[in-house]
């Protein structure tokens, strides 16, 4: 080259990728038996190809069926106009359902554990994805969850998702598989509880040791988790990263 930039043309140059981001939901479960709070973390197996090795928290795709799935409570008022708001053309009451139960769902999936509430009568979820919450007469409880925090992957990858992230205490799982299982996917593996300064010391991506700091956040000004908190949101906005709050 002689020491000179070579200029590629513009019809040479690869493109970005261009990928809709798909739904997706990630719960923060706290657990808030001792001295400090402790959340769980997961480690991704490595075959993944989204993000192996990385520590994460219980979470992943939304279905839309997820929205038709009855549960023992909804979410409270707040929480549900906060998934509203800014969810342009696709607004809609179930799409918030199904952000919610999601996170629920891969919560048990991933890490066995079920948060809802028992019912003496008979459970009827038809949805064969919420099957185990049937067979141990469990309705997921959605009012225990607290929408904190939104996270679109920026463009370029195969592979987009625009999560939302919630919050809720332990206290809230009904029932749970024996802990050294895990969940039934056993996309996560070295499963641990632990407090947040260490979690956000983890092999994990810089978004989710954002996310953890303004989880804590949220606690440490709302340690009951009442409804009615803030939202952040995360994602690429005229080229360049920006954090909204609303």
């Amino acid at each position: 080259m002689n020491g000179q930039s070579a200029i590629i043309p513009a019809a040479s140059r690869p493109a970005l990728i261009s990928v809709r981001p798909r739904d997706a939901a990630s719960l923060l479960l706290v657990d808030r038996s001792g001295r400090e709070p402790r959340i769980l973390m997961g480690k991704r197996h490595m075959r993944h190809v989204f993000m192996p090795g990385k520590f994460v928290f219980p979470g992943g795709r939304t279905e839309a069926a997820d929205g038709r799935v009855p549960a023992s409570a909804e979410l409270s008022p707040q929480d549900q106009a906060n998934l509203l708001t800014d969810m342009g053309s696709r607004s809609s009451l179930q799409r918030c359902r199904a952000l919610a139960l999601s996170a629920i769902r891969e919560t048990y999936e991933e890490a066995g554990l079920f948060l809802g509430r028992r019912h003496l009568e008979t459970v009827s979820l038809s949805h064969p994805d919420w099957s185990a919450f049937v067979e141990r007469k469990i309705l997921p409880d959605l009012s225990v969850l607290r929408y904190f925090a939104r996270a679109t992957t920026p463009p370029g990858g195969s592979r987009r998702f625009d999560t939302r992230f919630f919050l809720a205490f332990r206290d809230a799982v009904a029932d749970a598989l024996p802990e050294a299982t895990g969940g039934p996917s056993q996309e996560l593996e070295e499963l641990c509880w632990l407090p947040f300064p260490e979690a956000a010391r983890l092999d994990i991506p810089e978004i989710t040791r954002t996310i953890i700091r303004d989880a804590e956040a949220v606690l440490a000004e709302n340690p009951a988790l009442e409804p009615g908190n803030s939202v952040v949101r995360y994602r690429k906005k005229y080229g360049r990263f920006v954090r909204e709050v609303f």
